[in-house]
Protein backbone atom coordinates (compact mmCIF):
# COMPACT_ATOMS: atom_id res chain seq x y z
CA UNK A 1 0.00 0.00 0.00
CA UNK A 2 1.00 3.25 -0.77
CA UNK A 3 1.89 5.53 1.99
CA UNK A 4 0.95 9.36 2.47
CA UNK A 5 4.37 10.25 2.24
CA UNK A 6 4.61 8.77 -1.38
CA UNK A 7 1.59 9.98 -2.83
CA UNK A 8 2.13 13.51 -1.48
CA UNK A 9 6.06 13.79 -2.41
CA UNK A 10 5.45 14.45 -5.94
CA UNK A 11 3.72 17.78 -5.61
CA UNK A 12 4.96 19.05 -1.82
CA UNK A 13 8.15 19.92 -3.70
CA UNK A 14 7.72 21.17 -6.69
CA UNK A 15 4.66 22.90 -5.50
CA UNK A 16 6.51 25.70 -3.83
CA UNK A 17 8.87 25.88 -7.36
CA UNK A 18 8.57 28.35 -10.16
CA UNK A 19 5.74 26.85 -11.92
CA UNK A 20 3.36 28.06 -9.07
CA UNK A 21 -0.39 27.04 -8.69
CA UNK A 22 -0.60 25.39 -11.84
CA UNK A 23 1.15 22.52 -10.29
CA UNK A 24 -1.27 22.29 -6.96
CA UNK A 25 -4.27 20.98 -9.67
CA UNK A 26 -1.74 18.09 -10.86
CA UNK A 27 -1.81 17.44 -6.96
CA UNK A 28 -5.36 16.93 -7.04
CA UNK A 29 -5.22 14.82 -10.48
CA UNK A 30 -2.53 12.74 -9.11
CA UNK A 31 -4.55 11.73 -5.84
CA UNK A 32 -8.04 11.32 -8.09
CA UNK A 33 -5.65 8.60 -10.24
CA UNK A 34 -4.32 6.63 -6.83
CA UNK A 35 -7.85 7.14 -4.87
CA UNK A 36 -8.34 3.34 -5.72
CA UNK A 37 -5.25 2.24 -4.38
CA UNK A 38 -5.39 3.83 -1.21
CA UNK A 39 -7.18 3.39 2.28
CA UNK A 40 -9.97 5.82 3.24
CA UNK A 41 -7.60 7.68 6.28
CA UNK A 42 -4.76 7.78 4.01
CA UNK A 43 -6.65 9.08 1.00
CA UNK A 44 -8.48 11.57 3.39
CA UNK A 45 -5.03 12.70 5.08
CA UNK A 46 -3.51 13.41 1.42
CA UNK A 47 -6.77 15.80 0.25
CA UNK A 48 -6.40 17.86 3.57
CA UNK A 49 -2.98 18.05 3.28
CA UNK A 50 -3.03 18.83 -0.74
CA UNK A 51 -5.65 21.66 0.28
CA UNK A 52 -3.19 23.82 3.09
CA UNK A 53 -0.22 22.96 0.83
CA UNK A 54 -2.33 24.76 -1.81
CA UNK A 55 -3.97 27.33 0.07
CA UNK A 56 -0.51 28.22 1.33
CA UNK A 57 0.67 28.54 -2.29
CA UNK A 58 -2.32 31.16 -3.27
CA UNK A 59 -1.45 33.54 -0.93
CA UNK A 60 2.39 33.25 -1.47
CA UNK A 61 1.11 33.95 -5.24
CA UNK A 62 -0.74 36.87 -4.26
CA UNK A 63 1.99 39.29 -4.10
CA UNK A 64 5.52 40.16 -6.08
CA UNK A 65 7.85 41.79 -4.45
CA UNK A 66 9.36 45.01 -7.16
CA UNK A 67 11.95 46.23 -4.78
CA UNK A 68 12.63 48.28 -1.28
CA UNK A 69 10.51 51.45 -1.39
CA UNK A 70 8.54 50.93 -4.59
CA UNK A 71 5.33 52.05 -4.86
CA UNK A 72 4.74 48.17 -6.55
CA UNK A 73 5.51 46.74 -3.89
CA UNK A 74 2.91 43.72 -3.06
CA UNK A 75 1.07 44.39 -5.94
CA UNK A 76 -2.10 41.73 -6.48
CA UNK A 77 -1.03 39.30 -9.18
CA UNK A 78 -2.95 36.07 -8.43
CA UNK A 79 -3.93 34.47 -11.54
CA UNK A 80 -7.75 33.87 -12.85
CA UNK A 81 -8.45 30.06 -11.25
CA UNK A 82 -10.89 28.64 -13.81
CA UNK A 83 -11.97 24.71 -13.20
CA UNK A 84 -13.92 23.79 -16.18
CA UNK A 85 -15.43 20.55 -17.77
CA UNK A 86 -13.23 19.00 -20.48
CA UNK A 87 -15.15 19.95 -23.18
CA UNK A 88 -14.00 23.00 -23.10
CA UNK A 89 -10.30 22.14 -23.74
CA UNK A 90 -10.59 23.08 -27.07
CA UNK A 91 -12.52 26.88 -26.82
CA UNK A 92 -10.97 28.02 -23.54
CA UNK A 93 -7.45 27.15 -25.77
CA UNK A 94 -8.84 30.22 -27.69
CA UNK A 95 -11.13 32.40 -25.42
CA UNK A 96 -7.71 32.81 -22.90
CA UNK A 97 -5.72 34.46 -24.98
CA UNK A 98 -8.18 36.31 -26.32
CA UNK A 99 -8.61 37.58 -22.72
CA UNK A 100 -5.43 38.25 -21.84
CA UNK A 101 -4.43 40.32 -24.77
CA UNK A 102 -7.39 42.50 -23.83
CA UNK A 103 -6.54 42.77 -20.62
CA UNK A 104 -2.30 42.85 -19.94
CA UNK A 105 -3.16 43.96 -16.81
CA UNK A 106 -5.80 41.85 -15.47
CA UNK A 107 -3.52 38.96 -14.51
CA UNK A 108 -3.30 35.29 -16.00
CA UNK A 109 -5.76 32.81 -16.27
CA UNK A 110 -5.04 29.59 -15.30
CA UNK A 111 -7.34 26.10 -16.53
CA UNK A 112 -8.12 22.81 -14.91
CA UNK A 113 -10.09 20.78 -16.77
CA UNK A 114 -11.73 17.41 -15.90
CA UNK A 115 -14.88 15.90 -15.24
CA UNK A 116 -17.50 18.07 -14.14
CA UNK A 117 -18.43 15.54 -10.80
CA UNK A 118 -14.39 15.48 -10.09
CA UNK A 119 -14.30 19.08 -10.24
CA UNK A 120 -16.90 19.66 -7.63
CA UNK A 121 -15.68 17.19 -5.87
CA UNK A 122 -11.69 18.96 -5.21
CA UNK A 123 -13.42 22.66 -5.02
CA UNK A 124 -15.22 21.38 -1.59
CA UNK A 125 -12.19 20.06 -0.66
CA UNK A 126 -9.88 22.73 -1.30
CA UNK A 127 -8.75 22.93 -4.82
CA UNK A 128 -8.12 27.23 -5.22
CA UNK A 129 -10.66 28.15 -8.27
CA UNK A 130 -12.33 31.24 -8.84
CA UNK A 131 -14.69 30.31 -11.20
CA UNK A 132 -16.31 27.06 -12.37
CA UNK A 133 -17.52 26.32 -15.75
CA UNK A 134 -19.96 22.56 -15.82
CA UNK A 135 -20.74 20.62 -18.29
CA UNK A 136 -24.38 21.07 -16.99
CA UNK A 137 -26.36 22.89 -14.44
CA UNK A 138 -26.52 20.48 -12.26
CA UNK A 139 -22.89 20.32 -10.84
CA UNK A 140 -22.78 24.16 -11.02
CA UNK A 141 -25.82 24.27 -8.38
CA UNK A 142 -24.10 21.90 -6.31
CA UNK A 143 -21.64 24.85 -5.37
CA UNK A 144 -24.56 27.37 -5.08
CA UNK A 145 -26.34 24.87 -2.25
CA UNK A 146 -23.30 24.46 -0.64
CA UNK A 147 -22.82 27.72 -0.30
CA UNK A 148 -20.03 28.55 -2.42
CA UNK A 149 -20.99 30.59 -4.12
CA UNK A 150 -22.90 34.29 -3.99
CA UNK A 151 -25.68 33.06 -6.51
CA UNK A 152 -26.60 30.74 -9.18
CA UNK A 153 -24.36 31.70 -12.14
CA UNK A 154 -25.73 31.59 -15.62
CA UNK A 155 -25.91 29.15 -18.25
CA UNK A 156 -23.09 30.34 -20.91
CA UNK A 157 -23.63 27.77 -23.41
CA UNK A 158 -25.42 24.49 -24.68
CA UNK A 159 -23.58 21.85 -25.89
CA UNK A 160 -24.23 18.84 -28.34
CA UNK A 161 -23.61 15.21 -28.31
CA UNK A 162 -22.03 13.39 -31.41
CA UNK A 163 -21.19 10.01 -32.77
CA UNK A 164 -17.54 9.86 -33.46
CA UNK A 165 -15.47 6.98 -35.47
CA UNK A 166 -11.90 7.12 -36.61
CA UNK A 167 -11.80 8.60 -39.93
CA UNK A 168 -10.66 4.93 -41.77
CA UNK A 169 -13.92 3.65 -39.74
CA UNK A 170 -16.43 1.67 -42.21
CA UNK A 171 -19.41 2.39 -39.71
CA UNK A 172 -21.62 4.69 -41.92
CA UNK A 173 -22.87 7.66 -40.24
CA UNK A 174 -26.62 8.69 -40.57
CA UNK A 175 -28.89 11.08 -38.80
CA UNK A 176 -31.00 8.67 -36.86
CA UNK A 177 -27.94 7.00 -36.04
CA UNK A 178 -29.48 3.68 -37.94
CA UNK A 179 -26.18 2.54 -38.89
CA UNK A 180 -25.00 2.57 -35.49
CA UNK A 181 -27.58 0.19 -34.45
CA UNK A 182 -26.97 -2.25 -37.37
CA UNK A 183 -23.38 -2.68 -36.70
CA UNK A 184 -23.56 -2.45 -32.82
CA UNK A 185 -23.48 -6.35 -32.51
CA UNK A 186 -20.17 -6.18 -34.10
CA UNK A 187 -18.47 -3.04 -32.45
CA UNK A 188 -16.99 -4.95 -29.45
CA UNK A 189 -15.16 -1.42 -27.83
CA UNK A 190 -17.42 1.86 -27.85
CA UNK A 191 -16.60 4.57 -26.00
CA UNK A 192 -18.76 6.71 -23.31
CA UNK A 193 -17.78 9.43 -20.53
CA UNK A 194 -18.41 7.63 -17.18
CA UNK A 195 -21.89 8.76 -16.58
CA UNK A 196 -21.28 8.74 -12.55
CA UNK A 197 -18.88 11.89 -13.29
CA UNK A 198 -19.53 13.24 -16.71
CA UNK A 199 -22.42 14.71 -18.10
CA UNK A 200 -21.96 13.96 -21.72
CA UNK A 201 -21.39 10.60 -20.34
CA UNK A 202 -25.11 10.61 -19.01
CA UNK A 203 -26.38 11.96 -21.74
CA UNK A 204 -24.39 9.91 -24.31
CA UNK A 205 -26.29 6.76 -21.83
CA UNK A 206 -29.41 7.99 -22.49
CA UNK A 207 -29.18 8.23 -26.07
CA UNK A 208 -28.25 4.39 -26.05
CA UNK A 209 -31.25 3.61 -24.22
CA UNK A 210 -33.30 5.19 -26.50
CA UNK A 211 -31.87 3.52 -29.30
CA UNK A 212 -32.39 0.50 -27.70
CA UNK A 213 -28.54 -0.86 -27.46
CA UNK A 214 -28.62 -0.31 -23.01
CA UNK A 215 -27.73 -2.07 -21.54
CA UNK A 216 -24.96 -3.28 -23.23
CA UNK A 217 -22.83 -6.50 -23.30
CA UNK A 218 -19.83 -6.85 -20.89
CA UNK A 219 -16.99 -5.50 -21.91
CA UNK A 220 -18.17 -3.42 -25.01
CA UNK A 221 -18.46 -0.41 -23.35
CA UNK A 222 -15.41 1.67 -22.62
CA UNK A 223 -15.43 4.59 -19.85
CA UNK A 224 -13.86 7.61 -20.34
CA UNK A 225 -12.63 9.76 -17.04
CA UNK A 226 -13.99 12.50 -18.87
CA UNK A 227 -15.34 13.62 -22.07
CA UNK A 228 -11.54 14.21 -22.84
CA UNK A 229 -10.17 11.11 -22.27
CA UNK A 230 -13.13 9.53 -24.14
CA UNK A 231 -12.36 11.66 -27.56
CA UNK A 232 -8.82 10.13 -27.09
CA UNK A 233 -9.81 6.46 -27.11
CA UNK A 234 -11.82 7.45 -30.41
CA UNK A 235 -9.73 9.29 -32.40
CA UNK A 236 -6.88 6.91 -31.88
CA UNK A 237 -8.49 4.03 -32.32
CA UNK A 238 -8.71 2.49 -29.13
CA UNK A 239 -12.25 2.54 -29.33
CA UNK A 240 -14.18 1.32 -32.80
CA UNK A 241 -16.46 4.34 -32.32
CA UNK A 242 -18.15 6.14 -29.43
CA UNK A 243 -19.92 9.47 -28.17
CA UNK A 244 -18.40 12.46 -27.37
CA UNK A 245 -18.82 16.43 -27.46
CA UNK A 246 -19.26 18.53 -30.81
CA UNK A 247 -16.73 20.88 -29.45
CA UNK A 248 -13.94 18.24 -29.13
CA UNK A 249 -14.87 16.73 -32.63
CA UNK A 250 -14.11 20.46 -34.00
CA UNK A 251 -10.75 20.74 -32.40
CA UNK A 252 -8.30 21.74 -34.91
CA UNK A 253 -6.26 18.80 -33.85
CA UNK A 254 -8.92 16.30 -35.11
CA UNK A 255 -9.21 17.64 -38.44
CA UNK A 256 -8.97 14.78 -41.25
CA UNK A 257 -8.50 12.05 -37.72
CA UNK A 258 -12.18 11.58 -37.38
CA UNK A 259 -15.77 11.50 -38.74
CA UNK A 260 -18.60 12.41 -36.73
CA UNK A 261 -22.39 12.89 -36.81
CA UNK A 262 -24.91 14.92 -34.38
CA UNK A 263 -26.84 12.36 -31.76
CA UNK A 264 -30.72 13.56 -32.47
CA UNK A 265 -31.55 16.08 -28.93
CA UNK A 266 -34.54 13.93 -29.08
CA UNK A 267 -32.41 11.24 -27.48
CA UNK A 268 -30.89 12.93 -24.28
CA UNK A 269 -32.19 15.54 -22.00
CA UNK A 270 -30.40 19.24 -23.13
CA UNK A 271 -26.80 19.75 -22.48
CA UNK A 272 -27.26 23.26 -20.61
CA UNK A 273 -23.77 24.34 -19.37
CA UNK A 274 -23.35 26.97 -16.45
CA UNK A 275 -20.87 28.51 -14.72
CA UNK A 276 -20.58 29.92 -11.47
CA UNK A 277 -18.38 32.72 -9.94
CA UNK A 278 -17.12 31.32 -6.15
CA UNK A 279 -17.44 33.56 -3.15
CA UNK A 280 -13.48 34.02 -2.82
CA UNK A 281 -13.40 34.92 -6.38
CA UNK A 282 -11.18 38.05 -7.34
CA UNK A 283 -12.04 40.90 -9.57
CA UNK A 284 -10.06 40.13 -12.23
CA UNK A 285 -12.02 36.92 -12.11
CA UNK A 286 -15.67 38.56 -12.45
CA UNK A 287 -13.82 40.48 -14.95
CA UNK A 288 -13.19 37.25 -17.17
CA UNK A 289 -16.85 35.87 -15.90
CA UNK A 290 -18.05 38.63 -17.66
CA UNK A 291 -15.81 38.09 -20.93
CA UNK A 292 -17.04 34.94 -21.28
CA UNK A 293 -20.64 36.43 -21.57
CA UNK A 294 -19.31 39.00 -24.17
CA UNK A 295 -20.66 38.98 -27.90
CA UNK A 296 -16.85 38.47 -28.64
CA UNK A 297 -16.47 35.38 -26.53
CA UNK A 298 -19.86 33.82 -28.16
CA UNK A 299 -18.63 33.93 -31.65
CA UNK A 300 -15.84 31.48 -30.42
CA UNK A 301 -18.45 28.97 -28.60
CA UNK A 302 -20.35 29.10 -31.49
CA UNK A 303 -17.42 27.99 -33.82
CA UNK A 304 -17.73 25.58 -31.66
CA UNK A 305 -20.84 24.26 -31.80
CA UNK A 306 -22.25 25.83 -28.98
CA UNK A 307 -25.41 27.61 -28.82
Amino acid sequence: MQNLHEVMHVFSARQHRRAGVGRCTRGWQQVDRLSFRLGQATLAAARRRLARLCSVLALAMAFVWVGPGSALAQQPVRPVQVAAAANLQSVLAELVPLYERQHPGGGAVTVTVGSSANLVRQIQQGLPADLFMSADEGYALRLFDAGLTPDRGTVYATGRLVLMVPAASRLPLDAELAGLSAAWPSITRFAIANPELAPYGQAALQALQHLGLWPAPPGKIVLGESIAQTTQFISTGAAQAGMTALSLALAPQLAGRVRYVLVPETLHAPLHQRMVLLKTASPAARAFYAFLQSPQARAVLQRYGYV
